[in-house]
């Protein structure tokens, strides 16, 4: 098993990251998610005189591979927000576009199930006029259905657990690139090929 250690910008992040579903995922492409899943608290905490005494949590778990999970938000683009954060500790940097509830809307089946839509299909979940956020609100008014509420970790808790969000749908997403590259680049670090990886 290759070792990853984990620093993301928030909780949501964070949920995602330790929830049971990602985690069986993960050990199914060979990697071990280390503990404790460093939660930055938002994104202005991920700068390189922050991370260092981040990975000093490491020291018991000794991580082969550390992963940065981060958001867009308004910044001009992956790039800008990558070079902000590369310090010569980090290994891997993934920015969800613009912000990981994108990554929620790209789930068409769990959607479907929060929704109890059958047909619901998001066409550009990292393309929404606003935030993700503001997208899932409208989205569940549209539907009739009961909004995500006003807390962005108790609706990641419900979307990770009851609802079984996946990452490899929401890869596989025609639309949702950044999912497909943070995807792709751990089955890249466990050394297994995805069997939806096109």
């Amino acid at each position: 098993m290759v070792k990853v250690g984990f620093i993301v910008e928030g909780d949501s992040e964070k949920v995602l990251i330790e929830s049971a579903g990602f985690r069986k995922w993960a050990g199914d492409q060979g990697l071990e998610i280390c503990s404790p899943v460093i939660n930055a608290k938002g994104g202005g905490n991920l700068l390189p005189h922050h991370i260092k005494p981040m990975l000093a949590q490491f020291a018991r778990s000794q991580p082969d591979h550390i992963v940065i999970l981060t958001d867009l938000e308004d910044a001009a683009n992956v790039e800008a927000v990558k070079a902000r954060i590369t310090t010569e500790h980090t290994q891997l940097i993934f920015v969800a576009v613009k912000a990981l509830e994108a990554w929620f809307l790209a789930d068409t089946d769990a959607m479907r199930r929060w929704l109890n839509v059958p047909e619901f299909f998001e066409p550009t979940p990292e393309q929404t006029f606003e935030m993700p956020w503001e997208r899932l609100k409208e989205v569940a008014k549209a539907h009739d259905s009961r909004g995500p509420g006003s807390n962005k970790v108790i609706f990641a808790k419900k979307m990770c657990g009851a609802l079984r969000y996946e990452l490899e749908r929401a890869a596989t997403h025609p639309a949702c690139p950044s999912a497909k590259a943070f995807r792709d680049g751990l089955v890249e670090l466990g050394g297994k090929s995805s069997p939806l990886q096109g």
